[in-house]
């Protein structure tokens, strides 16, 4: 019978967890077993005795579980000196942050480990409920709108009162992904005026059925193709003419929220310096793609940046401040793709059909080797896993 370890994730800030009781109980349904790090789920509110009475066991070593398992489900990448802990031919399933990772992918074949990379999973419909990067951006999408109304120094809806008429704030939303688009939703529920900038003309449909107003792409300009359901890196000429197009939008925008990222590459400034410079005193700006250099010049990770009386917002884990729900999705994303895995194993151990497109495309490591090496390729200066694709 495989058995699974639940860590505790040791990454500063990282509140969430890989597994919840609810999944536990689900996933033991199919002969699986968990061994839980005790406090594992407690920063998400899932208490140890939850676990137990799905029907795990908690490690009363945390150093000795590691050499006991089959497999270890995560959040972010486990440590290395953990890893090594782990028999050969043990799975590692989380977001592994596969791109540029090369020490990661040394210890995982050194140590003859199966790494699955929830960031690779292809965007098709089989694979919709196993669709990580999607349940998180959700997330984020609506805390990001959160976080600027919170910031904004007014209303967000229009008001009529005895002292006359407040106006509605004005949303600026960069990607119409998964992020963009919760995002349009939680502004729009909030009465904010929306617009929103895609590099796809196609994404119009969606943000005008959620009542947003969409800001064409660039007349004359080859806009950047979309391939497995991720946007793909725009030229500059593409980018220097957008952002010509958004300097208007900026200017009277009083929350511009940044979902564009590419999968593996820097995220595309779509915001310099000189347009901020038009931008209104007291505006907010909450850059969702600041690990992986920004949309928006000025922004740090995890940090605020009061910009001449712009407040620049770096949100780099807004998932893990709504843990509870994150980490309910995370899970269950997981629990589908192992309930996959399960089903094209048949009986015994679990094994990898590398024609199927769900596990060839996730497949990271595997027997001493990189299944994915285009991946790799150069580094990307980040300082997070990313999670909100536009």
């Amino acid at each position: 019978m495989t058995l699974l370890l639940i860590p505790k994730e040791g990454h500063p800030g990282e509140s969430r967890v890989a597994a919840t009781p609810e999944t536990v109980h689900r996933l033991g349904a199919r002969g699986l077993k968990f061994l839980v790090e005790p406090g594992a789920g407690t920063a998400a509110g899932f208490a140890d005795q939850e676990y137990c009475q799905a029907g795990a066991e908690l490690s009363s070593d945390a150093d000795s579980a590691w050499s006991q398992v089959d497999g270890v489900l995560c959040v972010q990448p486990p440590p290395l000196h953990r890893l090594e802990r782990l028999r050969p031919g043990a799975l590692v399933i989380g977001l592994l942050s596969p791109y540029g990772a090369h020490d990661l992918t040394a210890c995982l074949n050194a140590h003859q480990l199966s790494g699955l990379a929830l960031e690779l999973l292809p965007r098709i419909s089989r694979a919709q409920t196993m669709d990580v990067l999607s349940s998180q951006a959700n997330i984020a999408g609506y805390k990001a709108v959160l976080l600027a109304a919170s910031a904004l120094d007014r209303y967000v809806p229009m008001l009529m009162t005895a002292a006359g008429t407040i106006q509605p704030a004005r949303a600026l939303i960069l990607g119409a992904g998964v992020a963009g688009l919760q995002a349009l939703a939680t502004a729009r529920r909030l009465g904010a005026v929306v617009t929103v900038s895609d590099v796809r003309p196609a994404a119009r449909e969606q943000v005008e059925s959620l009542g947003g107003r969409f800001l064409a792409p660039p007349e004359q300009q080859q806009a950047p193709a979309e391939v497995g359901g991720y946007a793909q890196a725009a030229t500059e000429a593409f980018l220097a003419a957008q952002r010509r197009q958004l300097e208007e939008q900026l200017a009277v925008a009083d929350m511009v929220i940044c979902t564009a990222q590419v999968p593996g590459r820097p995220a595309p400034r779509l915001i310099s310096e000189s347009m901020l410079d038009h931008a209104r005193p007291g505006a907010v700006v909450v850059d969702l793609a600041v690990a992986q250099g920004g949309n928006c010049a000025g922004t740090v990770p995890g940090e605020t940046v009061v910009r001449q009386g712009v407040i620049l917002i770096g949100a780099d884990a807004l998932p893990s401040s709504v843990a509870h729900h994150a980490s309910a999705l995370y899970a269950r994303n997981l629990a589908a793709l192992l309930e996959h895995l399960l089903e094209t194993s048949g009986e015994g151990p679990i094994q990898f059909d590398q024609e199927d497109p769900i596990v060839a495309g996730c497949l990271f490591t595997h027997a001493g080797q990189c299944q994915r090496p285009e991946v790799l390729g150069t580094p990307v200066e980040t300082t997070k896993t990313a999670e909100v694709v536009a």
